[in-house]
């Protein structure tokens, strides 16, 4: 028998007896209108409807597609959908078992098939990124010539982990993580379908919210803790899932934390004045409440950005390029390993020295353009590129600082409203000393009365 997804004999088993096969498995969509989330990718005509024969078909068949998303949004299940609901040859490799040899073996049967029945075949290859390059080169002339069409997954981001030739004879698409609503929904049909719990127990509002948080918007968490969490309570001999039973099952406590509410904004408050008076131990406290919240990671890098420029500035340079870094590459990999780059970053900007500078220069300067304190540009600094640009004066009598030995000119840039004006204010922390000797030396020489 091909591999397949799932064989007839465990289908077989799951039917005459559900609890065979763990909750997650048996609330698979069986079409890709009862897949949750990912609605833009399920658009009319789009590569997934095309791929399980929904379209008009016609000269352009399907397309390989790569799904490039987070755990627990739904790879593995619309892989699932296809071969459920397409009458092509479906089969299944796993880049963590298989190799070449495998490859090839999928491929000299793609071929038979086709040219013996006509009948196409899609190969979905779960994990790509641990394929090397040699076993990825192995895909192309099937993908190419499209023996068979191919649905491959990953968690990395492709553009690092899959070689370039297949990403051009590929679809990319990217699933996001799954919205508490789509969560929401989907342990809702469990608890109440005959393929999930079948009404056996009943989830009050504060165990749900608990359930969601703790799923990181993970599909396949959710529904293994809910599963968990429902046999304890069974066990107990109660209907009603209390909160206190999910807690002691998942052995993770409710967090008091509201995602819309006071609670958001005071506990990144906390971490973002934490950071700022350099208390890396109190900083790591919300950072860990924010985690275990399930807070947006990409919310968290958001403020640690903010942060490293409000905070730290010129005091530590590399402090921003860190938590840019830290916010990119928390978007790749997502929770849990996430909670890694982010603690990273949390406490490299804790003990980053401080410097407030750019935030009050910038704040100095937006004042007094709000204020009316601007005129117009020094005629000598305008542009002086266009025909005509010389009659109205403009870029006459520039000088270009790099022909002169020190590279700095003693002219005016400044209009004549604020040209006296100072607004960067350096400290005297960390690196941002020697921006203050700088910024000293180039108002001295470029005349600058002192104010």
């Amino acid at each position: 028998m091909e591999p397949d997804l799932f064989t007839a004999a465990a289908e077989e088993r799951q039917e005459k007896d559900p609890a065979a096969s763990p909750l997650a498995v048996r609330m698979r969509p069986r079409i890709l209108d009862e897949v949750v989330g990912q609605q833009h990718l399920l658009k009319p005509g789009s590569p997934l409807r095309r791929l399980v024969g929904e379209g008009a078909g016609g000269p352009a068949g399907p397309s390989s597609v790569i799904l490039w998303g987070p755990p627990g949004t739904g790879k593995t299940t619309l892989a699932y959908v296809v071969s459920k609901a397409t009458d092509k040859r479906f089969v299944e490799l796993s880049a963590i078992t298989a190799g070449v040899k495998e490859v090839r073996a999928v491929i000299d049967g793609a071929r038979r098939a086709t040219g013996g029945f006509g009948k196409e075949t899609v190969l979905f290859l779960d994990e790509i990124h641990r394929f090397s390059k040699a076993q990825q080169d192995s895909l192309l002339p099937a993908v190419e010539n499209r023996w068979v069409t191919l649905i491959a997954a990953t968690t990395e981001n492709p553009y690092f982990s899959v070689i370039s030739p297949l990403l051009s004879r590929s679809l990319l698409l990217t699933l996001e993580p799954l919205t508490d609503d789509d969560l929401r929904g989907l342990v809702r049909r469990a608890l109440a379908d005959e393929r999930g719990l079948g009404g056996a127990v009943t989830l009050p509002e504060d165990t749900e919210d608990h359930l969601l948080r703790i799923a990181g918007g993970d599909a396949r968490r959710a529904l293994t803790a809910l599963e968990a969490a429902a046999g304890a309570a069974l066990d107990k001999g109660e209907t009603d899932l209390a909160l206190a039973t999910l807690e002691e099952t998942v052995d993770r406590a409710a967090v008091k934390y509201d995602r819309d509410g006071d609670q958001h904004y005071d506990v990144a408050s906390a971490l973002i004045k934490s950071i700022r008076g350099s208390d890396v131990d109190a900083a790591l406290h919300y950072l860990a409440r924010m985690i275990e919240a399930g807070e947006d990671p990409r919310f968290i890098a958001r403020r640690l950005m903010i942060s490293a420029s409000e905070d730290i500035g010129l005091a530590d340079p590399n402090a921003l390029p860190i938590a840019v870094a830290a916010a990119q590459a928390v978007a790749m990999i997502g929770f849990p390993e996430a909670a890694l780059t982010l603690s990273h970053v949390t406490i490299a900007l804790a003990l980053a020295p401080k410097s407030n500078s750019a935030t009050t220069a910038i704040g100095a300067a937006l004042d007094d353009v709000r204020g009316g304190l601007a005129g117009p540009v020094p005629a000598h600094l305008r542009d002086g590129h266009y025909k005509g640009a010389a009659k109205l004066g403009h870029a006459q009598g520039y000088v270009y600082p790099h022909d002169l030995p020190e590279g700095i000119a003693q002219q005016q840039y400044a209009p004549d409203a604020i040209k006296e004006r100072e607004y960067y204010t350096p400290g005297r922390h960390g690196a941002e000393a020697r921006y203050a000797d700088a910024v000293e030396w180039t108002r001295k020489h470029l005349g600058r009365k002192r104010s």
